[in-house]
């Protein structure tokens, strides 16, 4: 993923005013992120963890997602993420998106089970460890993983913006 500017990162989302988007706490340290790692950007509000963030270069443009992020699962349980595909223990969360336009005005919402720190790419390419037996052993390889865990963001930001 290339490198965005705060300006295009506030610019990037669909399911808020342009209002709330130039209020939300954007990541303080963009300059750090592993850019060459991220397929997209995710944060959550350090003054506000029920609030995170999905920014996702889809067609060649930024598209920008605000959630509401659950609590993690429980340690008892584990829970896949449903886009990378990386189970944790305790560490996956719903997050909830308004969707975009007159249905989101009116209530409607979309929800997926993402990972809790919302670092799927690195996950993905093993930069990060959720733990033994997080990742399962599969024949595909990185870049059609990498291709998979897109696929499944750009569905997600499919239905919050039909």
């Amino acid at each position: 993923m290339n490198p965005l500017s705060e300006r295009e990162i506030r610019a990037a989302f669909v399911n808020c005013t342009k209002g709330a988007a130039k209020r939300l706490a954007v990541p303080r340290d963009l300059a750090d992120q592993p850019w060459d790692d991220l397929d997209y950007l995710g944060w959550r509000d350090p003054q506000s963890p029920g609030r995170a963030y999905l920014v996702a270069v889809l067609d060649g443009r930024p598209r920008g997602l605000a959630l509401r992020a659950g609590s993690a699962a429980s340690g008892a349980r584990s829970g896949m993420c449903s886009m990378c595909l990386t189970t944790h223990p305790g560490g996956v969360s719903l997050m909830v998106a308004p969707k975009a336009g007159k249905a989101g005005q009116q209530g409607n919402s979309v929800g997926a089970y993402i990972c809790g720190d919302l670092a799927c790419s690195l996950y993905v390419r093993g930069k990060k460890a959720a733990g033994p037996g997080a990742r399962l052993h599969e024949s595909l390889t990185l870049e059609e993983k990498i291709a998979r865990t897109m696929t499944n963001v750009a569905a997600f930001v499919d239905k919050v913006t039909a």
